[in-house]
């Protein structure tokens, strides 16, 4: 009986914790599909790797920030178009490519648990030729 019970209780947390992961990525990939560097930010973790076409390093949670709002203003995102997503053990990540009026880009983000929430740990952006 006591097995019965603590397998009630178990269950519907585990079904909740599996649709937080999820919408953590969702998340991430609906503001990359809106181009809102103010959204992205709110997944980052205190500091995250960036790779652009003219830049890459670590980044404080601020500065990563601005770095992505900066990349958005001069590239007018119009898209985001997922590729493939998953999990990679301690995290999720998503691949996609991201549609701009200037170009578009193979964007790759990982994504990892800290404490009980996902955070964005690297963001890639790779000019597609």
């Amino acid at each position: 009986m006591k097995t019965l019970f603590t397998s009630l209780l178990v269950a519907p947390l585990i079904i909740l914790s599996a649709f937080t992961l999820q919408s953590n990525i969702d998340g991430v990939i609906g503001a990359l599909r809106s181009g809102n560097a103010e959204e992205l930010s709110k997944y980052f973790d205190e500091n995250v790797e960036l790779t652009l076409p003219d830049k890459s390093d670590n980044y404080s949670k601020a500065q990563a920030l601005q770095i992505v709002r900066d990349f958005f203003n001069n590239n007018s995102v119009t898209n985001f178009e997922v590729k493939h997503k998953g999990d990679n053990g301690s995290g999720q990540f998503c691949i996609g490519t991201l549609q701009t009026k200037s170009g578009n880009f193979r964007t790759t983000v990982f994504m990892k648990m800290k404490g009980d929430k996902q955070v964005v740990k690297q963001i890639r952006f790779q000019a597609l030729e």
